[in-house]
């Protein structure tokens, strides 16, 4: 499962259930020949505090064997405080981990016009939940990507169709372990 934002929801995406990273991972791991299904619970907009009001009932619903953590972005974009986030994503893994799913997190980073120490803050985020949760997790999900015009759309935070099986790969070296 998949619990993420705008960018693992595909949007901007033509057919993002088929083009968006998460349906090339479904596809991908169809021609695999894994018996495993992918829930994309991903919302554009959504913070991680959205998530974590969610994450209950989507474990529950759909109980998975790994969970995909893509939250953060917007609360960055937000200007929220990096402690809250830390605080909300450490929350998701602990529900995760108490229902028995493997967790994997995505760590993101946001424009510099948000000022050297906040995006230091924010980008240590990331490392510092996963250290702190002992969990596998990819750095930066854009990683040869973000700031790239040719594979952002006209956004500059959105990745094109282009860019999806590059954040694919970003995303495969740690979870194909968990599968």
């Amino acid at each position: 499962m998949v619990l993420g934002d705008s960018i693992s929801a595909g949007y901007g995406l033509e057919n993002p259930e088929a083009n968006g990273w998460v349906g090339l991972l479904r596809a991908r791991l169809a021609a695999e020949g894994k018996g495993h299904e992918v829930v994309n619970a991903s919302i554009p907009g959504d913070t991680s505090a959205g998530g974590l009001t969610r994450v209950g009932p989507l474990l529950e619903r759909h109980r998975p064997i790994v969970l995909i953590l893509e939250l953060g972005a917007n609360d960055g974009l937000r200007g929220l405080q990096p402690a809250r986030l830390e605080d909300n994503l450490s929350a998701i893994l602990e529900r995760a981990r108490k229902a028995g799913v493997k967790p994997l997190l995505l760590g993101m980073r946001i424009p510099p016009n948000y000022g050297k120490r906040y995006n230091e803050l924010f980008e240590a985020a990331f490392p510092d939940v996963a250290q702190r949760n002992g969990i596998p997790w990819v750095p930066f999900l854009l990683d040869g990507v973000g700031g790239r015009a040719d594979l952002m759309q006209g956004d500059g935070l959105h990745p094109n169709r282009t860019a999806q099986p590059i954040l694919l790969e970003n995303v495969w070296q740690k979870l194909k372990p968990l599968l």
